[in-house]
C-alpha cells in the first residue's frame, strides 16, 4: 500500500513540475522561439501549445518503449527522426482539419523537430525513465508549455487589439471586451456624448511586445520568489 502511494505521489511530482515549479517557458527558458513567435494571438497559442505537446507525449512514450535498443552512440540521431516522425504527423493533420491554422503557424510547425523543451526530455528523462513516469512528465511539460503561451497571446491579443479573435477557426464573430468596439476603441459615454478612450496598446501585438510581456512575467515571478525565498531564510 505504501509503495502504491508513494508511486502515485511520484507520479503526480513529475506531472505539476512541468506546470509550475520546472515551467519550461517561464521558469526554465527553453522553446522561447515559438513562444515569442506565435502568440499573437490566443488561437495560435493554443494550437502551438496542443502540437508541440502531442509530439511531445507521443515521443516520450517512444523513446521510454526504445531506450534500451537504441546504441548510444547514435541516440541523438534516433531522437531526432522520432520526433521528427511525429511532427510530420501532427502537421498532416492540422494540414487536413485546421488549415487556416497550420497556414498562420507556418514554418514553427515542423521546427517543433528541434525544440528544445521535446529534445530535452528526450534526452534528460525519457530515455532513463519507465513509460508511465515518461507520459506524466511530457503530459506536465507540455500544459505548462501551452499555459505558457496562453498566459502570453491573452496580454498581447486583449491588451494589443481589445479582441479576441476566433473567426478564422469557427467563430462567427470576434469576441469584445465589455464596452469594446470592434475597431479596437474602448468607448466611455457622458452625457450622452462618446468619448474615445483606448485603442489598445497596438506595439503588444507586434514583435517587440513579446519582449516586453515575457519580460514583465518574468519580473512578477522572480519578484514573488525573492519574497518566498526571504521567508523560508526567516
Amino acid at each position: 500500500m505504501s509503495n502504491m502511494i508513494k508511486q502515485e505521489n511520484s507520479l503526480l511530482k513529475e506531472f505539476t513540475k512541468g506546470i509550475i515549479k520546472e515551467n519550461p517557458s517561464l521558469i526554465i527558458l527553453l522553446g522561447l522561439c515559438p513562444t515569442l513567435a506565435v502568440t499573437t494571438s490566443i488561437a495560435n497559442g493554443i494550437g502551438m501549445g496542443i502540437a508541440a505537446s502531442a509530439v511531445l507525449i507521443c515521443s516520450n512514450i517512444m523513446i521510454s518503449l526504445l531506450k534500451n535498443y537504441i546504441p548510444e552512440q547514435v541516440r541523438i540521431p534516433a531522437y531526432i527522426v522520432v520526433i521528427a516522425s511525429f511532427v510530420t504527423i501532427v502537421e498532416m493533420l492540422m494540414k487536413a482539419y485546421v488549415p487556416l491554422l497550420a497556414k498562420t503557424l507556418g514554418i514553427f510547425v515542423p521546427l517543433i523537430v528541434v525544440n528544445c523543451i521535446i529534445l530535452g526530455r528526450a534526452e534528460a528523462f525519457a530515455n532513463k525513465k519507465n513509460v508511465l513516469e515518461s507520459i506524466m512528465d511530457a503530459l506536465g511539460m507540455g500544459l505548462g508549455f501551452t499555459l505558457s503561451l496562453l498566459l502570453i497571446s491573452m496580454i498581447r491579443e486583449i491588451f494589443g487589439y481589445c479582441w479576441i479573435d476566433f473567426r478564422n477557426y469557427g467563430v462567427k464573430e470576434v469576441l469584445t471586451l465589455p464596452v469594446i468596439t470592434k475597431d479596437s476603441e474602448l468607448i466611455i459615454e457622458l452625457f450622452g456624448k462618446k468619448i474615445e478612450f483606448y485603442k489598445g496598446i497596438f506595439v503588444l501585438a507586434m514583435a517587440p511586445g513579446a519582449f516586453f510581456v515575457i519580460g514583465l512575467i518574468l519580473a512578477v515571478i522572480n519578484y514573488f520568489k525573492s519574497k518566498f525565498e526571504d521567508k523560508e531564510i526567516l
